[in-house]
């Protein structure tokens, strides 16, 4: 009894993990099927209404509106600070903020130091990060648009680089947040002759994908995606950007934010309005081949299982009908018996 009930638990073991998978499955596979654009967290020119002010917007320190042009987050000064803050928190679980931007200067080579952007619990808070966080730690999504190296580097600047912040450990400002990366990519985003834009995908415990536009239009450059990640909830959107002995003009052009709605976990990849064929986000990457490798495996379990039972039933049928012969042959009354010419 022991032992078949040890063979009945190892036969529902794969359907178990098969069940956990195909769950895992149906997350990965959820996609963007449509976005919704969300007015409280995106701003475009004029910038401000009558009263000078935006209703949903606040913006501080050396930071001014060109009603026809930009957000300065900073002027081509040094020792300047300037931010731009949403004023009610993000309530979307998933979310696509694309910004247009522009980092610009006089000088070629002395130049800094770059522009970040926010999406944390805390708000409006001028600190030593690009104008921002105080003392030096938040909570939540930075992704810093760096143009000046404060450490020698095997890679090139600008730089995109983006840190998880958990409120307690401090942004490696004296190596450009190299000990807190969680995604990075060089690219040349300064005084650019395009519109330059940074789009962030967000899908709640899926993914983080950040792009850049800044070759051609409508020519985005994957720079990084980060599996498995998790923002805090309701956080606020912000940019801020500093000048220290070196300086940039540090320009916010347009923030436009949309709400993901996400399509249903047993949709076909290929029936998707927003998707283009199988190759989705996630597909074809690390965690889609461990799925599709232990689907595989357990497959071949179930497989392997269903033809040893498979086998267990012939033999038993095939012992039922010889023994069945043997009783009619040699059984009492049987024709063995019933032969006269044997004795």
């Amino acid at each position: 009894m022991l032992f078949k009930g040890l063979l009945y638990c190892l036969a529902l073991l794969p359907l178990g993990i098969l069940a956990a998978l195909d769950d895992k499955a149906k997350l990965a596979n959820r996609t963007i099927d449509r976005t919704v654009s969300l007015r409280t967290h995106s701003i475009y020119p004029p910038y401000i209404d009558q009263d000078l002010q935006n209703r949903w917007w606040d913006f501080g320190a050396d930071a001014y509106v060109n009603t026809n042009k930009h957000i300065r987050l900073t002027r081509q000064v040094p020792s300047q600070m300037g931010w731009l803050w949403s004023r009610v928190p993000l309530t979307a679980s998933n979310f696509v903020i694309e910004v247009e931007f522009k980092i610009s200067g006089d000088n070629n080579h002395l130049f800094g130091d770059g522009i970040a952007i926010w999406v944390t619990k805390e708000r409006a808070q001028p600190g030593p990060v690009f104008g921002s966080v105080v003392p030096d730690k938040f909570e939540g999504l930075g992704v810093f648009l760096d143009t000046y190296a404060n450490s020698r580097h095997p890679y090139a600047f600008p730089r995109v680089t983006a840190m998880l912040g958990d409120g307690k450990t401090s942004y490696d400002q004296d190596h450009d947040g190299e000990a807190n990366s969680i995604g990075a990519c060089s690219a040349n985003f300064r005084r650019t002759n395009v519109a330059t834009k940074l789009k962030i995908t967000y899908l709640r415990d899926q993914y983080l994908n950040v792009k850049i536009q800044y070759k051609a239009w409508d020519d985005w450059t994957d720079c990084f995606t980060v599996h498995g990640l998790t923002l805090p909830l309701a956080p606020y959107v912000g940019f801020s950007a500093m000048t220290g002995d070196v300086s940039d003009n540090h320009d916010i052009i347009s923030v436009t934010t949309y709400s993901a709605i996400l399509s249903s976990p047993d949709s076909q990849r290929d029936k998707l309005t927003g998707a283009k064929s199988a190759k989705r986000a996630g597909s074809g990457g690390p965690l889609y081949w461990i799925l599709f490798i232990f689907s595989l495996i357990g497959k071949l379990f179930l497989a392997f299982i269903a033809f040893a039972i498979g086998v267990q039933i012939y033999k038993w049928w095939i012992m039922r009908q010889t023994n069945a012969r043997i009783q009619a042959a040699f059984g009492p009354g049987g024709q063995f018996f019933k032969d006269a010419k044997r004795f």
